[in-house]
């Protein structure tokens, strides 16, 4: 059992997609300090699994961090998509749908991407020919 074990065992216990959480809620759950690099470098809360020991737990609970705010010590941690998929056992497509109080993890995924700007009549046809039969 690592030192950070508590943490993956309580955002495993999490229903919740997204888990925000300040630097000190981390520390009270975890039981030990963050490490200096922890407050002060953005670098070291990334996802990539050789970063440290740390992130290899979220990790493997199945979570990234994302919204990592150094000035306010907080962050959130997301549930990876597949990773509640991959626990309840292969795909099929009943299991493909999305319980009522959980969203597909690709949904909103193309947000912000496009930008649709106002007076923009969507309904109308782009192609002026479109539609008269030519």
């Amino acid at each position: 059992m690592g030192k950070y074990s508590p943490l993956g065992d309580f955002l495993r216990a999490q229903h919740a997609s997204l888990v925000p959480m300040t630097f000190e809620e981390i520390e009270d759950v975890a039981g030990v300090k963050l490490p200096p690099k922890a407050q002060h470098h953005r670098a070291w809360w990334s996802n990539n699994p050789s970063n440290n020991v740390m992130t290899k737990v979220w990790l493997d609970a199945g979570y990234e961090t994302e919204q990592v705010d150094m000035a306010a010590r907080k962050l959130v941690f997301r549930r990876v998509g597949g990773f509640a998929e991959a626990e309840s056992g292969p795909l099929t497509p009943s299991s493909r749908k999305t319980r009522p109080d959980q969203r597909h993890p690709l949904f909103g995924a193309m947000k912000g991407m496009a930008l649709i700007m106002p007076g923009t009549d969507l309904t109308k046809p782009a192609d002026s020919n479109w539609g008269g039969g030519e």
